[in-house]
């Protein structure tokens, strides 16, 4: 075995477009098939790096930052002896390593959460469904200050607002996702933060749904029953073959990422019987003027 020498399947994304989360979760892809190929138990590797299998396994999802020298201990496990391909990976490693721009931030954030912003913000897609409240990507400040205010009272409310801010400029982005969000009804008829700030709201929804990258669906009442009588969710997809689609669903005090192939296909069928079920972007567009007239 230790004659063998085994070749790294390199990134060929420009690594400078991409975050530190998804550069994790490429890392940690690389280091799953590697360890495969040379059929090593996650055991025996996290023994190898002083570890245990728990070790590998958040290695390999990229939950954890990497330390340089466990890295290279595992490439060389795994037959990696080429110094041009060694170097070129543990390059990859730093920058896997590097802090988000949200880190700034962290006083303010769960950890589950700063999760989600890397994934957010390398997305290729995103499609949600939101049943209570307009989705942060969309949200005005004002709307945004009332949220953060329910959860959050009155503490950091101006930083938290300004985060969220933060998140919505992907949209701005040449190369940024395409957002798709289907907001049920009674979004456009709670009154989160009063009257006026929700008119605002919804004037702004509108404006926003006009845009390439934006899809604005509204699911209305008379359309029954649905199939996510579950909550919200979103569906993240990425442009490397090498991560996953991932399924975010937020609680109350923590969230759940879920990139199974069986839980991925459901939300994906949910997702879709959604967008069937929605009144079609335009007259969604049209919804969304006459509920802000409404409110005038």
């Amino acid at each position: 075995m230790t004659a063998e020498q085994t070749q790294i399947d390199l990134v060929t994304t420009p690594l400078e477009q991409r975050g530190p989360t998804a550069l994790r979760i490429m890392v940690g892809g690389q280091l799953r098939k590697l360890r495969e190929a040379r059929n090593i138990t996650p055991q025996a590797a996290g023994e190898h790096i002083r570890g245990s299998h728990a070790k590998i396994s958040r290695l390999e999802l990229g939950r954890t930052g990497y330390k340089i020298r466990d890295v290279n201990d595992l490439l060389t496990l795994y037959g990696v002896v080429d110094p041009t391909q060694r170097e070129s990976f543990l390059r990859l490693v730093a920058m896997a390593n590097e802090q988000g721009w949200w880190h700034g931030y962290s006083d303010l954030l769960p950890s589950w959460f700063e999760n989600y912003l890397g994934l957010e913000g390398d997305a290729k897609s995103i499609r949600t469904y939101e049943g209570q409240l307009v989705p942060g990507l969309l949200q005005t400040d004002a709307y945004a200050r009332a949220v953060v205010s329910l959860a959050h009272g009155e503490r950091e409310v101006d930083r938290r607002v300004e985060l969220r801010r933060r998140r919505q400029q992907i949209l701005d982005l040449h190369d940024g996702p395409t957002l798709w969000a289907v907001l049920d009804e009674s979004v456009l008829h709670r009154p989160v933060g009063g009257r006026e700030v929700l008119r605002e709201q919804l004037i702004y929804l509108e404006q926003m749904s006009h845009r390439t990258n934006v899809t604005i669906q509204v699911l209305p009442y008379r359309a029954g029953g649905h199939a996510a009588v579950g909550g919200s969710f979103t569906i993240l997809r990425f442009n490397e073959q090498e991560i996953p689609d991932v399924v975010y669903l937020e609680q109350m005090a923590s969230a759940l990422y879920l990139d199974r192939p069986d839980d991925l296909e459901l939300y994906r069928e949910v997702m879709d019987r959604l967008s069937i079920q929605a009144d079609p972007p335009g007259h969604s567009q049209e919804l969304l003027r006459a509920a802000a007239a409404e409110l005038a």
